[in-house]
């Protein structure tokens, strides 16, 4: 059986436990204290008298602190304990760990506490194969300190365990021996500190001050902000309110400070991509837009900052490309340089200039508009001269390199994530459906861009010119008429791969749809052979690849059910949309807690819950930014000049909704929607 895993976060930093709050790391799951990409620590358990400790109950305080109470020995010594132990562990730039032991006896009792600790300062990367480190122990039993260290070169990890009472070190661990008074308590503060590349020399008490400031007002503080500043939904439906509010805090867990870098962006997700990913972050910002807007503009000026500017063929790099990921881990410190500042990705370049259009239609921030207009310029460039890999007019992607790199480049990135019906994968370069209808948003809203704000109506009319002639050329060559949809791709000889697959409703999103097709491709999308009753499959039933517990052949991701919903809308699809709506909803209500990345494409009614996948990560930050998105699009919220327009289509069941505060370009706005069945009904909460 699966043992339950528990997480503190705090951006780039967290910490898995087992459900006692011990970390015993093992090759297959990333289990132990990590931050920026490399594990330091990888052993911390406590005993008692050298038995292992049991949980009683758990409380989970926010994202970034929880609270373990135990108890000595086996489960039959739970009743009447004499003895209780409660951890409170928290995360911010370190991990604090306040540990009490609290005797509920009438005589005093005597115990050995021993914390056992070690680090093998593993690069997440490595996970699944991991390498011997040589890891320096220094035991410091006068300072009543742990130091673990180590170095490659340059390279220098540390972590460093202090103790704020008096504590045996040894290179193992640090063991306490104390006397706990008749109803009295013992308690130690255990201050890890985490450092890359030098020494770390601060006083434990001091830092242990700096760490309580940090968690008990700022990051507390900056949660209440955050969750304030937000829109507030009230909700009819039982426990939307609570889904609406944990996509909250789970985005608000997401985010992280690049190094040199002055604002908070959002990174994929836990457990396996805690680093900036230039498509998820584009893509939770523009989910996120009428909820969180500012996480659009600390994303942007960070992918403009770190703009291709040169050909590299080890990184993928190309001048005006916008990066796949940036990571800080000692895989990319070393040999393969992809590892740490990687380009390979054809989709995030044409996503930036679409989020600067959208973020401008919601904000009305011209400055950013205009702040950025040399990297959109410079975006929309790539989409031709180095996006156009055959000179056919599509946007295509082959790796730069064959030793390292994403063999796919497209959202769908796993190997075999883009294949035929019958199950044969095309040549490279591979020029995926969604990525023209990504280009063809570009150039709109580039064209918008240069008219409005960078004063350019020839490089605007230049653009849509080049949009309504791809839009031409793509539903000429991708359109299928015998299946009456979209292939997945084209191969580099212009022949169609002809299954059928999710992509096609981001071509709803984009709008390079004709709305005499929309119609066609709406029924795929929610037909049989797609839909799963939970959502959209990400390959199509009946297909020879179809595997329903394939990350891209079969299972359903929230974050393409969201961009497919609101192209159902686009096109004035509102039943099609709505069913997608109360599908998602349904899976995250199902599951409760965060939203996965993705669930198994089983059928709903032969499943009857949603099926995990094994490595699916969660909170991912555009699985909780999916849940605002579907919001939003069962709304009908649209910016409109310095008006938002609300045009709700509310799934059967749903009842009445009210969003209140919704920050844009107006200021602040309220929506309220309801379903059909509520007509004539008043809810005692909605006004």
């Amino acid at each position: 059986m699966r043992q339950e895993l528990l997480h503190v976060i705090a951006g780039n930093v967290f910490a898995i436990s087992d459900a006692q709050g011990d970390i015993e790391a093992d090759e297959r799951a990333p289990v132990g204290l990590f931050g920026y990409d490399t594990r330091f620590l990888s052993h911390w358990v406590l005993r008692i008298d050298g038995e292992r400790i049991n949980a009683l109950s758990r409380d989970d305080l926010t994202y970034f602190e929880t609270r373990f109470v135990l108890v000595p020995g086996a489960a039959s010594h739970y009743v009447d304990a004499d003895v209780s132990i409660i951890r409170h562990r928290s995360v911010h730039d370190c991990l604090h760990e306040n540990i009490q032991v609290l005797n509920h006896s009438s005589q005093p009792v005597e115990f050995t506490v021993r914390v056992e600790m070690a680090s093998d300062f593993t690069d997440i990367a490595e996970i699944g194969r991991l390498r011997q480190r040589a890891v320096k122990v220094t035991a410091d039993s006068a300072n009543q300190q742990l130091v673990l260290r180590y170095q490659r070169q340059r390279f220098v990890r540390q972590t460093t365990v202090r103790s704020t009472v008096p504590v045996e070190v040894d290179e193992g661990g640090m063991t306490f021996r104390i006397r706990v008074a008749p109803e009295g308590k013992w308690e130690t503060d255990l201050h890890i500190a985490m450092t890359m590349g030098g020494t770390d020399g601060q006083d434990v008490r001091a830092s242990l001050e700096s760490h309580q400031r940090a968690v008990r007002t700022g990051m507390r503080e900056d949660l209440a902000g955050w969750m304030d500043r937000a829109p507030q939904l009230v909700a009819e439906r039982g426990g939307l309110e609570e889904m609406y509010r944990g996509s909250l805090a789970d985005l608000a867990a997401l985010r992280y400070q690049p190094l040199s870098y002055d604002a908070r962006v959002p990174i994929a997700g836990l457990p396996w991509t805690m680093w900036l990913c230039g498509r998820h972050s584009i893509i939770t910002s523009l989910q996120t837009l009428a909820f969180t807007p500012e996480l659009a503009p600390a994303t942007l000026r960070m992918l403009a900052l770190m703009q291709g500017s040169q050909l590299d063929d080890d990184l993928d790099e190309e001048p005006g490309k916008i990066l796949a990921h940036l990571r800080y881990g000692e895989s990319g410190a070393f040999g393969d340089r992809g590892a740490a500042l990687y380009y390979g990705s054809a989709d995030t370049t044409p996503l930036f200039v679409v989020l600067l259009d959208r973020y401008e239609r919601w904000s009305g921030d011209a400055d950013l508009v205009r702040e950025l207009r040399h990297p959109a310029r410079m975006a929309l460039d790539w989409i031709d001269e180095y996006g156009d890999l055959t000179g056919d007019g599509y946007v295509r992607y082959q790796r730069r390199n064959e030793r390292n790199g994403a063999i796919n480049q497209c959202w769908k990135d796993s190997p075999d994530g883009i294949t035929s019906a019958d199950d044969r994968q095309p040549a490279f370069p591979r020029a995926t459906c969604e990525l023209q209808g990504y280009a063809y948003d570009a150039k709109r809203s580039g064209a918008r861009l240069a008219r409005e704000f960078w004063g350019d109506p020839a490089y605007a009319d230049r653009l849509e010119r080049e949009a309504e002639a791809l839009k031409d050329r793509f539903n000429r060559d991708f359109w299928l008429p015998d299946q009456e949809y979209y292939a997945l791709a084209l191969d580099p000889y212009g022949a169609p791969v002809d299954a059928l697959a999710s992509n096609m409703g981001h071509l709803l999103w984009s709008g390079i749809v004709p709305d005499d097709r929309a119609e066609a491709v709406a029924e795929h999308l929610v037909g049989p052979r797609l839909f799963s009753g939970w959502g959209v499959r990400t390959f199509a039933v009946g297909q020879r690849a179809y595997n329903p517990m394939g990350a891209h052949l079969g299972a359903v991701w929230p974050a393409d059910n969201a961009l497919i919903a609101a192209g159902l809308r686009r096109y004035r699809f509102d039943t099609q949309a709505a069913t997608i709506v109360a599908g998602i909803f349904d899976l995250a209500q199902t599951l409760g807690g965060a939203v996965p990345e993705a669930i198994a494409g089983h059928e709903r009614s032969q499943t009857k819950y949603p099926v995990q996948l094994p490595g699916a990560g969660r909170p991912q930050a555009w699985s909780s930014g999916a849940l605002l998105m579907l919001l939003c699009t069962t709304m009908g919220l649209q910016p409109t000049g310095d008006n938002l327009l609300v045009n709700p289509a509310v799934p059967e069941g749903f009842g009445r909704l009210e969003l209140l505060d919704i920050p844009g370009r107006w200021g602040h706005s309220d929506a309220y929607a309801r379903d059909r069945t509520t007509e004539g009904r008043r809810h005692p909460r909605l006004r």
